[in-house]
């Protein structure tokens, strides 16, 4: 249970960020912008950042590539999963119009469901997940750039 509380734990921390960012631009009724949405990235970045260097300083010399790589993907995909059962929540309870609102933004006669809606938003964030815990891996692999490493190499 211990290894997978880093990911459940800052998991709900960055979902608790986006939701509070999605209230904060409804108050201003900025939510409906779909270009205010770029700082979700952020907010997941940071999240996802700080999981992946707290699952290193507690592993210390036992850090793995895959079981860093692992805490960046169940952290972004818990709080994926938190923040499109909000979602879904906020645009079928709290404002219903909200739906018609985005949509309205592109195109004013397409129909688009609250399935498909939430679809979008869960593979924007996995599709997030993915690349920044790719990205972010990066950093912390161990270099081939030593003695040991260029007796692997041609």
């Amino acid at each position: 249970m211990k290894k997978f509380s880093i990911p459940i734990k800052h998991g709900v921390a960055v979902a608790a960020g986006l939701i509070a960012y999605f209230l904060i631009l409804s108050l201003f009724d900025a939510h409906k912008y779909p270009i205010y949405s770029l700082f979700n990235g952020v907010i997941m970045a940071y999240g996802m950042w700080e999981a992946i260097k707290y699952y290193r300083l507690s592993a210390g010399n036992k850090f793995k590539y895959q079981k860093g790589f692992m805490t960046g993907l169940l952290t972004g995909f818990n709080a994926t999963i938190l923040f499109t059962i909000f979602f879904g929540i906020y645009a079928t309870e709290i404002d219903p119009d909200f739906k018609d609102e985005i949509v309205t933004m592109w195109v004013d006669d397409w129909f688009i469901n609250i399935g498909m809606l939430l679809f979008t938003v869960a593979l924007m964030g996995f599709a997030t997940t993915i690349v920044l815990t790719l990205t972010f891996m990066q950093l912390y692999k161990d270099s081939w750039n030593t003695k040991e490493g260029k007796k692997h190499t041609y």
